[in-house]
């Protein structure tokens, strides 16, 4: 299959003639050049006029908030500011596309939130296609329209943000994707229902008996359900974590296995420590895949 961007054929073409820029995770600026001499540096390269060269940079620049550091080098810049440099850069090329290696890995986790705001606006003020690589899975599903999940180097599923929250194709993707992690309970299907360590919960037509594993995200465990009901588990309460409008509960089944509940802060006041609660999920909501995880079945 060709490489193909836009609709020019690159398989074969060398780097500096596939019309690509790059934002790196190090930023990689020339630090005996001012930041106005970063950017303007492949520009100059490739022997474009002064007044075009000026032009990109400034609107670059604007775009960015950076004009008032165009005079100065980078050690003396934050890394933010140092990473706005490095987009900046890559924006005065106009490529036809641009790559981003984890490019806020190295800023501080309140940065990383506003970086991601800005690259986001960026991508629709450009109108440009962004290839951008990342490990932090909150951060893809925030800047994506298409997102391509891989494992061990190859595709394990793609798609929109929220159609790979909603049906991963197999539980490596489920609990790779979402905080907290999706919760995944061996068991097996039979009847027409999947049956767990100490409660079942009705399942699709269709779906074959046998060893299966049900994942349930954490926000559809919910506290004060009716006991026995199906879709019912009994549960002792381990640990509540308060984290503002929300909380974190962890709880643990008859078997042993540890789940987490995310619920609305003001369901935590009916719920303590080492209580024995009862949490029930809508059979909607659950996430069944075969036995050994690779696929999808309901």
């Amino acid at each position: 299959m060709p490489a193909l961007i836009g609709d020019r054929d690159v398989t074969r073409a060398e780097p500096k003639d596939r019309d690509l820029a790059m934002v790196f995770q190090n930023y990689a600026l020339y630090p005996y050049m001012t930041a106005f001499e970063n950017l303007a540096f492949a520009l100059k390269a490739r022997g474009a006029p002064e007044s075009e060269i000026r032009g990109r940079v400034e609107r670059a620049a604007e775009m960015l908030g950076i004009t008032d550091l165009l005079g100065r080098r980078p050690k003396p810049l934050s890394g933010g500011q140092q990473q706005r440099v490095a987009i900046g850069r890559a924006i005065v090329r106009e490529p036809a596309a641009f790559l981003f290696d984890e490019p806020l890995s190295n800023l501080d986790a309140k940065l990383r939130v506003e970086m991601r705001t800005e690259i986001l606006k960026l991508q629709r003020e450009l109108g440009a296609t962004i290839l951008y690589v990342t490990h932090d899975q909150e951060e893809a599903m925030t800047l994506a329209d298409e997102m391509v999940v891989m494992r061990a180097g190859r595709i394990a599923q793609r798609g929109g943000p929220r159609e790979i929250y909603g049906s991963p194709g197999n539980v490596f993707v489920g609990t790779f994707v979402g905080s907290p992690q999706m919760n995944v309970i061996a068991g097996e299907v039979r009847d027409g229902a999947f049956h767990g360590p100490g409660f079942s919960v009705p399942v699709a037509g269709g779906v074959p008996a046998g060893p299966a594993r049900l994942g349930i995200r954490a926000e559809h465990l919910r506290p004060g359900a009716v006991p026995d009901a199906p879709g019912t588990l009994r549960a002792h309460v381990e640990v509540i974590e308060f984290i503002g409008a929300a909380g974190v509960i962890t709880i643990r089944l008859a078997d042993g296995a540890e789940l987490r509940a995310l619920v609305p802060a003001d369901a935590l006041s009916s719920l303590s420590q080492g209580d024995d609660a009862h949490f029930t999920v809508d059979p909607a909501d659950l996430h069944l895949f075969t036995a050994d995880g690779e696929a999808r079945l309901g």
